[in-house]
């Protein structure tokens, strides 16, 4: 009730400014001593009332140091002005009447922040989500109810994005074929390894994550309903500091981590360091009903899964920046994480005819595991020509090693329960992928805008050799029928011009273009089948941004973007989970292509509202089921659809409720469109979606704070999968301790255990419903300690140039 009343009066807020009358102009000064002051760019101006200094309107001043407060009703008030490293300043008091039409203030003089102190600490808190040009920015770091969790958890919570465990699926607003990227690297491993990493990796080591659905020319293509940025936390202060966190957890099972991260600087020379581990278990159970017809017989399919899976992930990062001159940096980068996933569970499957009467069952005890590593180099140059232009460069070599696999033993009921027979096979998959890359860019500043220019080049090569075997009087032996090695080639050439400019004082322009030259090979070795592709493309970019007064935003973008195939499902191998249940690969599978428009207002720099349309050619369509009657099978594999229509409107809403209770807002809502001849017949699928998310913000006495959040995904389309609504609520608690040297976390995820998995499929012959649950509910404690000088700036931020490539390793690891 609470929450419906603040919703009525913030509406009331913001409808009460329609029928106000004057507007307020002024001018900010951030020198006083120069006759006319030198204007202070992007200050805060806030309108207060002169009675009790209660908060009317904001505004941020222009780069000339103007600003402008629209419809103000008559009053008595006073303008405040702060910004930064200056002191708050406030005007004389001033009231308007019902005559005033136009107020116009003098110039308010702010003076620099001189004052010497022993020690000052500025603590200030980014909202949580922040809307620039061409992406929106969540920033978790200071979220309590993310502490002592994993980065998947952290990602379903960002607005618009949809995690769908079962199928290890990912969506933002309603789409698939988003690329994700940790510290601007693309993560090029199969979307399973990719699931299987972010399950695995400490939230604690999240900052913040950018959510780019129309990427600039300077991005590389890939990625057609855009890029999900994962940032990880870096040791901001130099000098010598560091931090380590703790964290523990339980739900069904127990969930441990730990990070620690070290930093030192001098005048020549930056160093930094962290390492972190997790370590955790969590129970799966998944529930598959399936009709299957073949000819004049109906069989009824009714599987249950029960699962413990156990991830486990150490990640190390480290460098060094060596400070050639004022104006040269070199830097050396090595970073790379080791990941293990096991899980096991013993499923059982019944088998029913048309009158529904148990005919035979089997069970199947499943160990599944994955490993995958990494390891990457980097060398980095960045140097400033002054005035602006600037060259970076960077060479890197990354290098994946991995081995996953099942082992399957099965055993074959009677329906009364005697053994008839028993099965036993495995498949194993050793994999490596070397990826060699290295790009160039360079920035040129110019009269009235930006010029930015760049190239790059990589390699890929990746080498995979699955392995099928049955177990025959205790001896291994190779099923060549159900094998196959897959070796992939891969060389991307790319270069990319990129222009901004002001056109005028409220209207900005940023136009690009970026051109990719692409030659693969695949070649199923086993099967003799080569597999080669080359083509040029061209990918355009525009963004147009409209300031339409001191409230108003208006930002208007477009851009073309590329898909390809990753390398897991361009190789043509079976990977079973049962005897009748398995994924396949598709050596056939083309590129896809994506042109995205898009509209977003921001009204007063946190109210923002998003339109935008794409149309997807040749849609790669992940998971597709098939069925193989007359074997009672059923199958996913990947293919090429002809193409799909998103239609999404998204809003955030941040509210302040009060000085003590902030609320964060965000609603998606999205319509796709599947079109496509499939499977023998015409496909159209259309579904509408929506998603919500809700964040209160509580400050409280005595250094705690308070956080309650709570998302809900309404029933979307995945293809031919329709799933059902799914959501959960939760809420921690935090405290500030040792003078903010240290915080305690404690929270509750998924309160009342509503976060599950649910969908139908139902065309052609296909008919069966999938019912999941996984360990959502858990109680957390998070325990973080920085030590050593806290009072020196931040490491540059680097990208290492095979950014782009990592995800279709995370995407396609074979």
């Amino acid at each position: 009730m609470k929450t419906s009343i603040s919703f009525a009066a913030a509406a009331l807020l913001l409808c009460s400014s329609v029928f106000a009358q004057s507007p307020i102009r002024g001018k900010v000064s951030g020198e006083a001593q120069e006759p006319n002051g030198k204007p202070l760019s992007f200050a805060t101006i806030l309108l207060l009332k002169a009675t009790d200094s209660t908060l009317v309107k904001g505004a941020i001043t222009s780069e000339s140091g103007n600003y402008e407060i629209e419809n103000v009703s008559g009053g008595r008030y006073l303008i405040a002005a702060s910004m930064m490293g200056f002191q708050k300043t406030y005007s004389s008091p001033f009231e308007i009447t019902a005559q005033a039409t136009d107020i116009k203030m003098p110039v308010l003089k702010v003076l620099e922040n001189s004052q010497t102190l022993e020690e000052v600490k500025v603590v200030t808190k980014k909202p949580f989500v922040e809307q620039q040009i061409d992406r929106m920015v969540v920033n978790v770091e200071n979220s309590i109810v993310s502490a002592g969790g994993t980065a998947l958890e952290i990602l379903e919570k960002a607005p618009g994005v949809t995690i769908d465990r079962q199928n290890d699926r990912l969506q933002l607003k309603g789409r698939q074929g988003v690329m994700v990227m940790i510290d601007g690297k693309l993560q090029q491993i199969s979307m399973q390894d990719l699931m299987n990493m972010l399950q695995s990796m400490p939230s604690d080591n999240v900052e913040k994550i950018e959510l780019i659905t129309n990427p600039p020319a300077k991005y590389d293509a890939a990625g057609n309903t855009g890029l999900i940025n994962i940032v990880l936390k870096k040791n901001k202060n130099f000098g010598t500091n560091g931090n380590y966190t703790l964290g523990a957890g339980y739900g069904y099972y127990e969930k441990l981590n730990a990070s620690i991260g070290l930093n030192h600087r001098n005048a020549k020379i930056n160093s930094f360091g962290n390492v972190s581990v997790f370590h955790g278990r969590f129970r799966n159970t998944q529930d598959i009903d399936r009709t299957i017809a073949y000819k004049d017989q109906i069989t009824y399919l009714d599987q249950n899964s029960p699962r413990v899976g156990n991830p486990q992930n150490l990640s190390f990062r480290a460098g060094m920046d060596f400070f050639v001159s004022k104006k040269t940096t070199l830097g050396v980068l090595a970073s790379g994480f080791l990941n293990q996933f096991r899980m096991n569970g013993i499923s059982s499957t019944d088998f029913y005819d048309k009158t529904r009467t148990l005919t035979s069952r089997f069970e199947t005890d499943a160990y599944n595991y994955n490993r995958l590593d990494n390891y990457t180099g980097n060398f980095n140059l960045k140097h400033d020509f002054g005035k602006g232009r600037e060259l970076t460069a960077d060479v890197d070599y990354s290098f994946f090693t991995g081995n996953s696999g099942n082992d399957l033993n099965t055993t074959y009921f009677t329906p009364a329960g005697a053994i008839t027979s028993k099965d036993i096979v495995r498949n194993i998959m050793p994999s490596t992928i070397g990826i060699a890359a290295a790009k160039v860019d360079y920035i040129q500043p110019l009269k009235n805008g930006k010029f930015e220019a760049g190239a790059k080049s990589s390699l890929v090569n990746s080498d995979n050799d699955m392995r099928f075997e049955n177990q025959v009087d205790n001896q291994w032996i190779l099923d060549p029928t159900r094998s196959n090695r897959f070796k992939y080639k891969e060389n991307i050439n790319a270069a990319y011009a990129n222009y901004s400019t002001k056109l005028n004082k409220k209207t900005e322009l940023q136009v690009g273009l970026r051109a990719e030259h692409t030659h693969s090979e695949g070649n199923s070795v086993t099967l003799n089948n080569i597999v080669t592709r080359d083509y040029v493309n061209l990918f355009p970019s525009v963004f147009v941004s409209r300031t339409l007064d001191t409230n108003n935003v208006l930002n208007i973008s477009y851009s073309r973007r590329i898909d390809r195939p990753n390398y897991r499902n361009l190789n043509p191998f079976q990977f079973f989970l049962d005897p009748l249940t398995f994924e396949q690969g598709n050596p056939n599978l083309r590129p896809q292509f994506t042109n995205s428009f898009q509209v977003t207002h921001v009204f007063k720099g946190a109210f923002s509202t998003t339109l935008g349309y794409s149309r997807i050619n040749d849609v790669i369509a992940n998971q597709i089921p098939k069925q193989i009657p007359e074997e009672n099978k059923t199958y996913v594999t990947t293919e090429n659809l002809d193409h799909q229509d998103s239609y999404n409107l998204t809003v955030s809403l941040p509210i302040p409720i009060n000085k003590w209770w902030t609320m964060q807002n965000n609603i998606s809502a999205f319509y796709n469109r599947y079109r496509s001849f499939y499977y023998g017949a015409d496909l159209d699928l259309g579904q509408f979606g929506a998603s919500v998310f809700v964040m209160n913000n509580f400050t409280l006495p005595k250094g705690y704070t308070a956080e309650v959040s709570g998302f809900w995904n309404s029933p979307t389309q995945y293809n031919l999968l329709l799933a059902r609504a799914q959501g959960q609520i939760s809420a921690g608690f935090a405290k500030s301790l040792w003078n903010r040297k240290a915080s305690l976390r404690i929270n509750v995820n998924d309160i009342f255990f509503l976060n599950r998995f649910a969908g139908t499929v139902k065309y052609q012959d296909l008919d069966f419903k999938i019912n999941s649950r996984w360990e959502s509910r858990q109680v957390r404690v998070s325990f973080t300690y920085r030590f050593g000088n806290q009072n020196v700036k931040a490491a540059r931020q680097r990208s290492t140039s095979t950014e782009d490539l990592r995800n279709r390793a995370n995407s396609g690891q074979q």
